[in-house]
């Protein structure tokens, strides 16, 4: 299994033993990008996470957006 990261997007939590939470635009295996959501150990290496396609991340925009409103 390989990955690239595409593009980096926002860094949703960091601990201090170095595990990260990101939200990374990323490449599995060379096929389409997608927004992916996961945990990285502090070598860098791919942990538990989410894959979205775009449209998935849309629908989870719209429902966070109605979660959150007042």
């Amino acid at each position: 299994m390989t990955l690239e990261v595409v593009k980096k997007i926002a860094l949703i939590s960091g601990a201090e033993t170095g595990f990260r939470k990101e939200l990374n635009f990323v490449s599995w295996n060379g096929k389409e990008p997608k927004y992916d959501l996961r945990i990285w150990s502090p070598e860098g290496i791919a942990l538990r996470g989410l894959t979205l396609t775009e449209d998935e991340a849309k629908e989870l925009q719209k429902v966070l957006n109605d979660m959150f409103a007042e």
